[in-house]
């Protein structure tokens, strides 16, 4: 593909945990794309913004290689890679932001019938991963030494193989170490999907499109679970209310027309509105209170 200079192109799953939340993130923000005939790359309708859906354990190294400008990615595949391209030609590779999705935790877990106690039990033992550079990071750090069993998958099934002693994978709800008969004993690492990049500037028309697409993606994030309170409070009682919104982002305070001691307040709350808080204000001096749900947000 021909790298145009005045158009982002963002690297993300083509199918996996990651994919349909991605894309519907990018439609909150109101990115629409049109797909080409094999799916693989989709145009920017109304945007100078490309998508190309690849694997996800690609995207770093096309990021790496300047093929694409952004991915969306696994902090955990992210920081593998980084760790990988430490001090080749390569090297860079940078979070921009997490996404606040696609949670889970790459740990250590051992057999059931194991004694733990700390990290230091392992050591001799045989690791088998996904993540071994991830896996090998960690174990330096604590002068650890063990030998690393690198695998592509079916990583926990490696000790009732034999292949390893203890493994080192990717843990959700932990219903398949229990179902291996392994119980978790560290985290090595809490991942989400994470907007990554290189970390120097484009220095072209690319640096405005980015600043435009990043306060599109926190405008849909902030939104997120937030809502907007508006109520009336009489002059004395507005210290009282304003204490039950202390999540409130600047709150907007106006005088209503031929009511001398009455105000308006408009704030937008980013943690839950409950029945229980909005009966609190009620007793605290509110009146009116409605809660409106918050489509889109521009800062």
């Amino acid at each position: 593909m021909n790298r145009p200079a005045d158009r982002l192109r963002i690297a993300m799953q083509k199918s996996g945990r990651l994919s349909d939340p991605a894309r519907n993130l990018l439609k909150q923000a109101g990115f629409q794309f049109r797909s080409d005939k094999d799916q693989l790359f989709c145009y920017g309708e109304d945007c100078a913004i490309d998508l190309v859906l690849v694997r996800d354990d690609d995207i770093p190294q096309l990021i790496a290689e300047n093929v694409c400008d952004l991915g969306i990615v696994g902090r955990n595949v992210l920081q593998e890679k980084a760790l990988e391209l430490r001090g080749s030609a390569h090297c860079g590779l940078q979070e921009l932001m997490p996404l606040a999705f696609g949670g889970c935790r790459l740990s250590l877990a051992v057999p059931n019938s194991q004694l733990w106690q700390n990290a230091a039990d392992l050591e001799g033992q045989r690791i088998a991963t996904s993540y071994p550079e991830l896996l090998a990071d960690f174990l330096q750090q604590r002068g650890i030494r063990a030998d690393i069993v690198a695998l592509k998958g079916s990583v926990e099934i490696a000790v009732k193989l034999g292949k390893a002693d203890a493994i080192c994978d990717l843990v959700s709800s932990g219903a398949t170490l229990v179902a291996n008969g392994l119980k978790e004993t560290e985290i090595i690492l809490q991942s989400e999907a994470v907007l990554a990049c290189q970390n120097t500037p484009f220095g072209d028309s690319r640096d405005g499109l980015l600043a435009n697409f990043i306060a599109r993606i926190e405008g849909v994030m902030k939104v997120q679970g937030s809502k907007l309170i508006i109520c009336q409070t009489g002059k004395c009682d507005l210290a009282s209310v304003l204490k039950l919104l202390p999540d409130a982002v600047a709150p907007t305070i106006s005088p209503v027309w031929g009511m001398d001691d009455t105000l308006n307040i408009q704030a937008l709350c980013q943690s839950a509105v409950t029945w229980q808080r909005l009966e609190a204000m009620k007793l605290a001096g509110a009146r009116g209170l409605m809660v409106l749900p918050v489509e889109k947000l521009l800062a």
